[in-house]
C-alpha cells in the first residue's frame, strides 16, 4: 500500500477496526475514509453505492459486523445472517465496482465445523456441521470469504480474507448479555469485586479450551497482509495457544483482584470443545504475534477501568 493512498476502514470504531487504524497510523499512512453506522449504515445497499461512487477508496479494510458472544449469536440469530450479509455484499461489490485496488475481508474462526480436527487448517471449511449457536454468523462469515473468492476468480479483484481467533483489547464491548467470554469475565470479577460478591458464575463446565489474540496483533497481521499478501485461500490468524475457560478464568479473577469462588452453571452450553487455529501458513510468511495473555488482559482490564 503506497502511504498516500485512500484507505477506508468499515467499523473503525470497534475493537477491531480501532486496532487497524492505530496500527496504519503507526506505519506512516494518514489518508483514512472514517464513517461512523449513523453517519453510513452498511445495511444499506444505496448509501454504500454513494458513498463509494463519491470516495473511491484505494484500499479497504472490512472490519464491520454484528458481533457478540455465545448468547447473542444463539438469541439474535436473524440479525447476525442479515446483517453481516448485507454489510459484505455492499461493502466488497462496491468495492468491485468503483476500483478498489485490495480489499481485507476480517471472518471469524467460528466458521469451522463444530467437530473439525484440531488444530483447524483452513482447508476445513465446509468440512463438517457448524456449532448450533453461532451458526448464523459463521454462514454470514462463509459468504463472505466465498464472496472474496468469487470476485477474484471472475473479476480479478484482489480480494482478500482472513480468520482470527478469538479477539479481546482496547475498545472490546463489556455488554452483559451480548459480550465474548473474556471481556464477560472481566466484567463480572470486576464487579464482584467491587460488590463484595462472594460467588461469581460462569456459563458451562469451565472445560472448552480456547484461543485468544491480542485485537493490536491481530491489526498487524491484518496489515502486514495487506501489504505482502495477494493470493486466493484466506489465512487463520492466532497464537497457536489455547486454554480452558476455567484457567482463563482463575487468570482473570487474580489480575482484577477478586477473592470470591468460581462457580460453573453446567446447565448452561460450552459451544465448540476446542478451537485452536493453524496458524503454520502465516508464521510461514513471516509473522508471529507479540502480546502474551496476561499482559494482554492487564492492558484489556486498564482499558475496560478508563470506560466504566
Amino acid at each position: 500500500m503506497e502511504k498516500e493512498a485512500k484507505i477506508y476502514i468499515a467499523g473503525h470504531r470497534g475493537m477491531v477496526g480501532s486496532a487497524i487504524l492505530r496500527k496504519l497510523k503507526n506505519k506512516g499512512y494518514s489518508n483514512f475514509i472514517l464513517k461512523t453506522s449513523s453517519e453510513l449504515d452498511l445495511r444499506n445497499q444505496q448509501a454504500v453505492i454513494e458513498f463509494f461512487k463519491k470516495e473511491k477508496p484505494d484500499y479497504v479494510f472490512l472490519a464491520a459486523a454484528k458481533v457478540g458472544g455465545i448468547n447473542a449469536n444463539n438469541v439474535y440469530r436473524a440479525e447476525f445472517l442479515y446483517d453481516n450479509l448485507s454489510i459484505q455484499n455492499n461493502v466488497i461489490h462496491s468495492s468491485y465496482i468503483y476500483g478498489t485496488k485490495k480489499l481485507l475481508f476480517l471472518g471469524s474462526s467460528c466458521i469451522y465445523p463444530k467437530l473439525a480436527p484440531q488444530p483447524l487448517k483452513e482447508e476445513y471449511i465446509l468440512s463438517g456441521k457448524l456449532e448450533p449457536t453461532n451458526e448464523p454468523y459463521a454462514i454470514a462469515k462463509i459468504a463472505g470469504i466465498k464472496l472474496c473468492e468469487a470476485y477474484r476468480d471472475q473479476y480479478t479483484c484482489n480480494f482478500i480474507s482472513v480468520m482470527p481467533t478469538n479477539l479481546y483489547g482496547i475498545n472490546d464491548n463489556y455488554h452483559p448479555e451480548n459480550s465474548h467470554v473474556l471481556p464477560a469475565l472481566i466484567r463480572r470479577f470486576h464487579e464482584a469485586k467491587v460488590n463484595n460478591l462472594a460467588e461469581v458464575t460462569i456459563w458451562g463446565s469451565g472445560t472448552p479450551l480456547r484461543e485468544f489474540l491480542f485485537a493490536d496483533d491481530m491489526a498487524d497481521a491484518s496489515v502486514f497482509l495487506m501489504e505482502t499478501y495477494d493470493k486466493k485461500e484466506f489465512v487463520n490468524i492466532g497464537t497457536n495457544k489455547e486454554i480452558s475457560i476455567e484457567n482463563l478464568a482463575e487468570l482473570i479473577k487474580t489480575i482484577i483482584g477478586y477473592k470470591g469462588n468460581i462457580v460453573y452453571d453446567s446447565s448452561k452450553p460450552d459451544g465448540t470443545p476446542r478451537k485452536l487455529l493453524d496458524v503454520s501458513k502465516l508464521n510461514g510468511l513471516g509473522w508471529r504475534y507479540s502480546t502474551e495473555l496476561k499482559e494482554g488482559i492487564e492492558i484489556a482490564y486498564k482499558d475496560f477501568l478508563k470506560k466504566n
